[in-house]
């Protein structure tokens, strides 16, 4: 089973979730490298991506007392739930007056039950077994038989770059000078698992896509600062020619040349 029909499965789910409990206003599910899986037909693709990168610093401060089970945020309107099943993240979104023991014996029940039922039907792909070369036994008066190379493998073709989802970041004054207009900045540590992926070429650009489908390319450079990860910092032109603003989630990915 592919990544699209796992997520195809898991949304149809989280939709049946929301008509079992019509409490349960939005609902998705996401990595703990904040990379979604799939959501409900009513949540907006934006909307989640905000909440998983918000999240992911929680995660990250909180491995050091152990991880982090669940979470749970009330407002003046409703509740906000993050829970933690199978390696996964659940956020579920409910109005103030939800009966919260009936929402957590649905989703306890029927997500788990999805997942495993996914799990079931995709199994972990055996490793083919090549056979080994036969080494003939050779006596003293036969000369020995010709055996057969085993055949070479097919070079794989190179990867297809894979996109980041990043927190725009206003540059404001920092870059004036018009050589820096077409240029942006990202952590060091994501350029370098880059050229690591990709047989140590250095990225130069990148390509950058929003969430109304507009995508550019771009000069990149390093963050200096180690502790600024998941964003990307963008002058006020390339602000401009994307139609964005400081705080809105972006597609990045490497021009590989």
């Amino acid at each position: 089973m592919d990544t699209e029909i796992y997520s195809f499965a898991l949304k149809n789910a989280l939709n049946e979730v929301r008509n079992i409990c019509p409490d349960i206003k939005n609902s998705f599910m996401f990595r703990k490298d904040g990379e979604i899986i799939a959501g409900d037909e009513a949540t907006p693709e934006k909307a989640m991506v905000r909440v998983a990168n918000a999240f992911h610093g929680i995660l990250e401060k909180a491995e050091a007392i152990g991880g982090v089970g669940g979470v749970t945020f009330e407002g003046s309107k409703g509740r906000a739930n993050i829970s933690c099943v199978n390696d996964l993240y659940l956020v579920t979104v409910t109005s103030r007056k939800a009966d919260m023991k009936y929402v957590n014996t649905v989703t306890r029940v029927l997500i788990p039950t999805a997942l495993r039922l996914l799990e079931k039907i995709h199994p972990a792909p055996l490793k083919s077994k090549q056979p080994q070369p036969e080494i003939p036994i050779v006596k003293e008066s036969e000369e020995p038989k010709e055996t057969l190379e085993p055949e070479i493998e097919p070079e794989l073709p190179p990867l297809e770059p894979s996109a980041n989802q990043l927190i725009v970041e206003d540059l404001g004054g920092l870059l004036l000078y018009a050589r820096w207009s077409d240029t942006v900045r990202i952590d060091y540590e994501t350029l370098s698992q880059w050229q690591e992926t990709y047989n140590r070429k250095k990225i130069k650009k990148v390509e950058i896509e929003t969430f109304e489908g507009k995508t550019m390319q771009y000069k990149v450079k390093p963050i200096k600062d180690s502790k600024r990860k998941g964003i990307i910092q963008m002058p006020e032109k390339i602000l401009l020619d994307l139609e964005i603003k400081k705080g809105e989630p972006v597609r990045v990915k490497p021009v590989v040349e």
